[in-house]
């Protein structure tokens, strides 16, 4: 396994971006149609085709994600997607038709630094299509973290923010993995430290293995908010989708999400907040079956887990932006060095 989306068969992942604009588009592909829901907690969403995935409605399985910058410029990514998948004969068979299923969302990255001067038309819909293309080629199934794809122009309110990436099975052999575009409100890490607050549920080392402080002072649990009293609800947002290989219905894979949800309390402070727009996309290629109490209830135990490790690894991975008064790389400040954890 490589600690990516990617260790669920049949998912695919590409990135597109551009330096100059600091911003960009990451695709998630399903090499077939996979059961899909999504839950919203943010107070700030921004979606494409969110309807489509209430419960009460018709179309059951999805061919991509599409996850991208630019705020609402930036939903245009799905239908570049929707391009690509449109030329390979892929989506829903209406008689003669066939519509790609491209579920998207976005963060706001417009204020970072970046040339949003682009004209007319944004051009997230050509990163759309240009990320979907790299998933596509990409046959060895590895993807850049950090500052790439629509975590470029992530930040959070202490460290640049970016995309992270996790995975695990539960004891009966399920898998499970989550991609995050980390864009929060609040932090990643307790206080301006080098500590993580997803610290218990890291694995090898992956983003640090600093651990937890050896104690906790008020200043540490005081709130930081990008953007402070001037920030507005659509400036900040977590994106994570969620795969796992189990047999889900649409309603048992939107308690998925809900329950993968949890990760983001584990890794976030604060979290949900009405100035962000926290989203998660849970979705299931059904390869292996599951007790729908006890084994659905496992399978988001572990994927809240995982949820947090992606969110923790998408700030450590990071790079920063090369702009006056852009904000620090967790790794500019504390180096790439594996350091004695407290627990």
């Amino acid at each position: 396994m490589k600690n990516l989306l990617t260790d669920i068969a049949g998912v695919r992942v590409g990135h597109a971006d551009d330096a100059r604009l600091a911003s960009g588009v990451t695709a998630v592909l399903f090499d077939k149609p996979a059961v899909a829901a999504i839950d919203v907690r943010g107070g700030g969403p921004g979606t494409r085709e969110g309807a489509l995935l209430d419960l009460a409605n018709s179309v059951e399985r999805i061919d991509a994600v599409a996850m991208a910058g630019g705020s609402a410029f930036g939903l245009e990514a799905g239908g570049g997607v929707q391009a690509w998948l449109a030329e390979q004969g892929r989506g829903f068979a209406v008689r003669g038709a066939i519509i790609p299923i491209v579920p998207g969302a976005i963060i706001f990255d417009l204020l970072n630094g970046g040339d949003k001067g682009w004209g007319r038309f944004a051009p997230y819909r050509d990163l759309g299509y240009t990320a979907a293309a790299a998933a596509a080629r990409n046959t060895d199934k590895n993807f850049a973290l950090g500052s790439v794809g629509a975590g470029l122009g992530a930040t959070t309110a202490n460290f640049k923010g970016g995309l992270g990436s996790a995975s695990a099975a539960t004891p009966s052999g399920v898998q499970v993995a989550a991609l995050a575009v980390v864009n929060a409100v609040g932090t990643v890490t307790v206080g301006d430290g080098p500590w993580f607050w997803a610290a218990p549920f890291e694995l090898d080392g992956e983003y640090g293995d600093r651990g937890l402080p050896p104690s906790f002072d008020p200043d540490m649990l005081k709130m930081r908010s990008k953007g402070a009293a001037a920030a507005t609800p659509v400036e900040n947002t977590t994106l994570v989708v969620v795969v796992t290989d189990a047999v889900l219905t649409r309603p048992q894979a939107k308690r998925l999400a809900m329950i993968a949800q949890t990760g983001f309390a584990r890794a976030i402070y604060p979290v949900h907040a009405p100035l962000d727009g926290d989203i998660v996309f849970a979705a299931a290629t059904g390869e292996k079956p599951i007790d729908p109490l006890f084994g659905l209830t496992e399978l988001g135990m572990v994927a809240a887990n995982v949820v947090a490790r992606a969110i923790a690894r998408g700030v450590y991975e990071a790079t920063a932006l090369p702009f006056p008064d852009a904000l620090p790389a967790w790794k500019d400040r504390f180096g790439q060095g594996v350091k004695p954890a407290v627990r």
